[in-house]
């Protein structure tokens, strides 16, 4: 997997090297299931990596935004799969979503990194560009192709379209959040299923036949 370049660090000076990226954001996550948020440091994450701490400095500002790119890093994994049908392709990735956030560096990370976010305005806009921003992908694939399948209507604007697109993606990231991490609710197939049949009866309209 290709480590990402911190938002927030000038590109100048030595290149950057990709294989310490990759120590430092996997540190991070072992990190923070080993200790937790609270406890983890910047020198421990260091120690980790086999990386000098200025090392670390010189890529991220501190530590939520380190931990916001490890994080990020994961739900890089997620892929939409192609299963027949634009429901069977929003069940798959849903699946995907809740068991990347059942891993506990997921949800340890995820959870403090909002909560500090409250308060500062230069962390929240790090999330939406490393993950919110990032995982729109998802959304913009799977309409690409339920449009090709003739599963949606066609949406001529552009403005409208992305307006959907969001909304999308606020609906799915926003329901599977709060059942795996705030409910503590279990998403299996069944709940993937009846979210995605709730979820489609708004996307097709009442114009729409059943998929």
């Amino acid at each position: 997997m290709q480590s990402r370049i911190p938002v927030s660090r000038a590109t100048g000076g030595r290149p950057r090297s990709a294989a310490a990226d990759a120590a430092i954001l996997a540190a991070t996550r072992e990190a923070l299931v080993d200790l937790g948020w609270s406890k983890l440091t910047l020198g421990d994450v260091a120690t980790r990596a086999g990386v000098a701490k200025t090392t670390l400095y010189r890529r991220w500002a501190g530590k939520n935004e380190l931990v916001v790119d490890a994080v990020a890093e994961l739900f890089d994994e997620l892929r939409l799969p192609d299963r027949g049908s634009l429901a069977a392709d929003i069940e798959g990735v849903v699946l995907q979503f809740a068991a990347i956030l059942a891993r506990p560096e997921a949800r340890n990370g995820l959870m403090a990194v909002i909560a500090e976010s409250t308060r500062d305005d230069a962390l929240r806009e790090r999330i939406r560009a490393s993950i919110v921003d990032r995982q729109k992908r998802l959304v913009l694939e799977g309409r690409a192709r339920a449009l090709t399948r003739g599963e949606l209507p066609p949406e001529p604007d552009p403005a409208a379209a992305s307006r959907t697109v969001d909304l999308i993606f606020d609906v799915v990231a926003g329901a599977v959040v709060h059942r795996t991490l705030v409910s503590a609710g279990s998403v299996d197939e069944q709940w993937a299923r009846d979210f995605t049949t709730l979820l489609l009866q708004g996307l097709r309209g009442p114009a729409q036949p059943p998929l």
